[in-house]
């Protein structure tokens, strides 16, 4: 008897209908690889069926209809390990990996290679993570701490847990209703959502959509199409400016090379504009990878920046104390730090190992915030304990789409919330914005801490 595999059935959508003819003509005969699964990580048993497995990917576009003879037709169950005698395991994902699992089966390859990809050897993606897991934490016990509070604020806004969703282009990767879908699941989860300059959906849509709040980041990309940027992201009523400052040029990830990954979803906020796309979009959308032409953003131009606007102004991608200094010195509200998810600049340090040193530099006179490599509620913790207002995240969020639209989204947001409620318990802790000194481990030499500069 035939058997199908993950790989047998993401295929391109000839491909699909090639297999779906051949199932059709005798749907009895296959039956889905249910060893495969089980030795996966974590065992797949999202898609019960092949049927099941089909229909998403229609709904995303990615397959031709089901035959009905098919949809009428059984195909092989997958025998998923019991969990315990006389119970099957949880079918709902218990953490961000089992997202990651089941959005990697549901997305075409390219689309996942550019989701994923970092720049080079994507060294700076690893360590993002890594740099996490260096970490570690100091449980406090025999304390009170029935009542946890988990809310806190960001440059004045109320949000039910310190984590956000952070500015990511082209959430149609993932799922038809992009950025809506992201909006509306930020806003079930009462947390806030950085939009792209290069979303899919344009601010309008996106902020029509939203129960939460919202802020919007920019790409600078010229004095006018900044200006009109800030404006009606103003008008629409975002309440933060995010400017990203690390991307000076564009940088090619290999992964996309490999794969001639093609863009194939217009830029929202763009639409109708006659502008060719590497003069609007940030480097990630540039066709053909080319540099992007506009010109340059520097610290002089930001008093230029918040003569456009009242609202608050955020610097995404600080990495330095150095940066971080100027940056409070030009009046900025809050810093991101961030390394682009490691898809920038290459061989740097994780993003969480550069914020001890720009909180210092900052010394209160702008909120820290950070994102990449973020997986667990530990992590939160511990770039709270660091000294981080909040963090935010990007890849997960494209998971949660990829899985189940605005419910995947939200459901990946209230694992994590789940997760920090029971960190902060297990370190004795009741309020995220009053959490004790010294609950994490920070390991000698790891990141800026007892390491050195080259003269």
């Amino acid at each position: 008897m035939p058997r199908l595999r993950p790989d047998d059935i993401a295929l391109t959508p000839e491909e699909n209908a090639a297999l779906l003819a051949d199932i059709e003509s005798d749907p009895d005969t296959f039956e889905l690889d249910a060893e495969w699964f089980a030795g996966a990580r974590p065992v797949i048993e999202v898609f019960p069926d092949l049927v099941e497995y089909s229909r998403r990917r229609i709904a995303m576009g990615l397959m031709p209809p089901l035959p009905e003879k098919l949809v009428r037709g059984r195909v092989g169950k997958i025998s998923a390990p019991r969990a315990m005698a006389g119970g099957e395991m949880a079918n709902d994902p218990i953490n961000l990996y089992d997202y990651e699992a089941r959005a990697k089966l549901a997305l075409p390859h390219n689309n996942w290679e550019f989701i994923e990809a970092g720049s080079m050897d994507e060294f700076t993606t690893r360590r993002n993570r890594s740099a996490f897991e260096q970490l570690t934490l100091r449980p406090r016990f025999l304390r009170d701490v029935q009542e946890r509070k988990i809310a806190t604020t960001v440059l004045g806004q109320e949000i039910s847990m310190p984590v956000m969703v952070a500015p990511a282009g082209s959430h149609m990767l993932a799922h038809p209703d992009g950025e809506v879908a992201t909006a509306r699941g930020a806003g079930r989860s009462d947390t806030l959502m950085m939009l792209s300059t290069s979303s899919n959906y344009s601010m309008d849509e996106v902020a029509d959509a939203a129960t939460g709040p919202l802020w919007f980041q920019l790409y600078h990309r010229g004095y006018n199409f900044t200006e009109m940027l800030v404006h009606r992201a103003e008008e629409a009523g975002f309440k933060a400016i995010v400017l990203t400052i690390d991307t000076p040029v564009a940088s090619p990830k290999e992964r996309d090379l490999r794969n001639r990954y093609k863009r194939e979803h217009d830029l929202g906020n763009f639409r109708g504009m006659d502008a060719d796309r590497s003069v609007i979009s940030g480097t990630d959308e540039t066709e053909g990878w080319d540099v992007s032409y506009a010109p340059p953003i520097t610290w002089r131009e930001l008093e230029w920046l918040r003569g456009l606007t009242s609202l608050p102004l955020v610097l995404k991608g600080v990495r330095t104390a150095e940066d971080a200094h100027e940056a409070v010195e030009n009046g900025v509200d809050g810093i991101l730090v961030s390394t682009h998810g490691g898809r920038q600049l290459d061989m740097t340090m994780g993003a969480i190992e550069m914020v001890p040193e720009i909180v210092a530099a900052t010394n209160g006179r702008a909120e820290v915030y950070v994102d990449s490599g973020v997986r667990r509620g530990s992590d939160v913790i511990k770039a709270l304990a660091l000294g981080a207002k909040a963090v935010a995240i990007g890849r997960p969020l494209f998971w949660g789409l990829a899985v189940d639209g605005d419910n995947g989204v939200h459901g990946v947001l209230e694992l994590l919330r789940e997760e920090v409620d029971r960190c902060m318990a297990f370190c004795g802790q009741s309020d995220v914005n009053a959490l004790e000194p010294g609950i994490i481990n920070v390991p000698y030499g790891w990141g800026a801490v007892g390491g050195t500069t080259a003269p």
